[in-house]
């Protein structure tokens, strides 16, 4: 389970940025997640919660924000969102080439927001 790695980075980087900002108990932090990261929201969720626990971190919300798939064609270069749940197959809509796409968009992983006091 990755995301207990992930919930420890994301630990370490809030907590950077609340030392930079003198805050001392964390109200909410919004990470954005691309679909292609395969992270699990409700496993991140737990993750985080099991991490924070006796900490300033803990009751903190952990809000979750998927970014969706684009990509370009590879053979007409087309912009397109792959319809579905099958991200190995995505025919262009416009000319129908399946392979060769370059991703736009669906990979990122980022602390988008956080509020502290």
């Amino acid at each position: 389970m990755h995301e207990m790695a992930i919930a420890a980075s994301l630990i370490d980087i809030v907590k950077e940025e609340m030392a930079k900002h003198n805050a001392s108990k964390l109200l909410m932090v919004r990470v954005c997640y691309g679909k292609l990261t395969n992270l699990v929201p409700d496993a991140l969720t737990f993750a985080f919660e099991v991490q924070t626990k006796q900490s300033p971190l803990e009751d903190a919300e952990l809000e979750l924000k998927e970014i969706p798939v684009t990509v370009t064609c590879g053979e007409c270069s087309a912009e397109f969102s792959p319809e579905g749940t099958d991200l190995f197959y995505m025919p262009c809509p416009s000319c129908k080439n399946v392979f060769g796409h370059a991703v736009l968009t669906g990979k990122e992983l980022y602390v988008d927001h956080l509020e502290a006091e």
